[in-house]
């Protein structure tokens, strides 16, 4: 539900004891998350209330009250810009809402900004520079998350594997991501404290000066170029290059060479980002925008190119993998359907399919030659010698042919040794 400016200054009362508002108005913010708006007490004092939407929202909230509360006095001293300050907080229900001493300065939209002066320019890049430039030991003694370049680079991938499975992404899209994020020679950088949500709302600007800076729910260490992302997207290449000019004369740290690359990335994949929110809000609303600002860029990147993203060239579509002929009926293809992921010699990664089949040529048929059967093994027959007619002839008989003396009586000599020589003896008689 929705809260009205008016709504909210009667939380604010019971936020800051002693508070007694004497006008009210809304403020710019993020309308899908919070509900805001400017008070003026009774003492001329103004204060910012902030009202979550949601649970996420109110979590949100909550952390920037730590991130906050680790920024000493002496952090904030060193710093080009103000920081809020919580003067209170209620709890409604399960949200909490905050409400913070005022900041001077207006946010101004983009067009704005980069239609200012260069010294605009200027100041916004001293002002990553110094974000950039914080301790990293701020981050990690309040528990925020932190990231190495690979483990960065292995979230992104796993964000694209979310996106795809929504069915909403342009193929031409993700296929650019990937191969984005599988260019492994792209993320190499040095991890720094990053805002994570900075865009214009998030910056009060007064008399060409960044007065302060707002919004800290996702303070982080990560991809200083998460930051730049905003101003990418603005196609004002002269400003982004004037903001880059001071960004690196402030920095302690020399940027690396493809942190537009990845800012540009950041910018686009944004939209992708944006679509799973909605549905997971299940806001039709906010994923028909983001179907139509899908499809917009689509077109853009199909007519003029896109912004370079990727150090390594996309390959024309179609030659990520090679085909292979279709398996036979029967044969398993498990384990060899799905494409590898490996780096090329260069450090860039290309997908190349698992197993490369080739075709065994066929030989020239082979003219056979009948060749006669010879049996294994040769019999010649025995000649028969003298005095061994009968042997001879008993061994027809064993076989089972006639001899050519059947019918006579067989005679045995002294050293025959068939069994007709051995005498039977019936025991049962005997």
């Amino acid at each position: 539900m929705r809260r009205k400016p008016i709504e909210l200054a009667a939380i604010a009362t019971a936020a800051v004891p002693g508070l007694t508002p004497t006008a009210v108005s809304s403020a710019p913010d993020d309308p899908a998350d919070f509900d805001a708006a400017l008070l003026l007490d009774s003492e001329g004092k103004r204060w910012r209330v902030r009202s979550p939407r949601h649970a996420e929202a109110s979590t949100r909230l909550e952390t920037e009250f730590l991130v906050l509360r680790a920024f000493a006095p002496a952090v904030r001293a060193e710093l080009p810009f103000l920081m809020p300050t919580v003067a209170g907080s209620v709890r409604l229900g399960t949200l909490s809402t905050f409400v913070y001493s005022h900041l001077s300065g207006t946010t101004r939209s983009v067009e704005e900004l980069t239609s200012g002066p260069e010294s605009l320019a200027r100041e916004i890049g001293s002002a990553l520079a110094a974000i950039h430039d914080l301790p990293r030991s701020l981050v990690s003694n309040a528990d925020l998350p932190s990231y190495t370049p690979n483990e960065f680079r292995q979230r992104r991938l796993n964000e694209l594997d979310q996106a795809a499975t929504t069915g909403k992404i342009p193929a031409a899209l993700l296929r650019r991501w990937e191969h984005a994020m599988e260019d492994v020679s792209l993320w190499r950088f040095n991890p720094s404290v990053v805002h994570g949500d900075l865009h214009e709302d998030n910056l009060l600007v007064e008399a060409g000066r960044v007065t302060a800076v707002t919004g800290w729910t996702d303070l982080r260490i990560g991809d200083p170029a998460d930051d730049f992302a905003w101003l990418v997207a603005s196609n004002e290449q002269d400003f982004v290059d004037a903001v880059l000019r001071a960004y690196t004369a402030s920095r302690r740290d020399a940027p690396d060479q493809h942190l537009l690359r990845r800012a540009a990335l950041s910018a686009e994949f944004a939209l992708a980002q944006y679509l799973v929110k909605g549905l997971a809000a299940s806001d039709q609303a906010m994923v028909s925008e983001a179907e139509g600002m899908l499809e917009s860029l689509a077109g853009d990147i199909a007519e003029f190119g896109g912004q370079p993203i990727s150090v390594e060239p996309l390959p024309p579509a179609g030659n990520q993998v090679a085909s292979a002929p279709p398996a036979a009926a029967g044969t398993s293809t498990s384990g060899t359907g799905s494409a590898h992921r490996g780096p090329t010699a260069n450090g860039s990664s290309v997908v190349t399919p698992a197993v490369t089949v080739a075709p065994v040529p066929v030989q020239p048929a082979v003219t056979v030659v009948p060749v006669p059967v010879q049996p294994a093994v040769h019999v010649a027959p025995i000649p028969a010698e003298p005095g061994q007619a009968v042997t001879a002839n008993n061994g027809a008989k064993a076989a089972g042919a006639p001899g050519p003396e059947a019918n006579e009586p067989e005679s045995k000599g002294p050293d025959d040794t068939s069994t007709a020589a051995i005498s039977v003896i019936n025991v049962k008689q005997g």
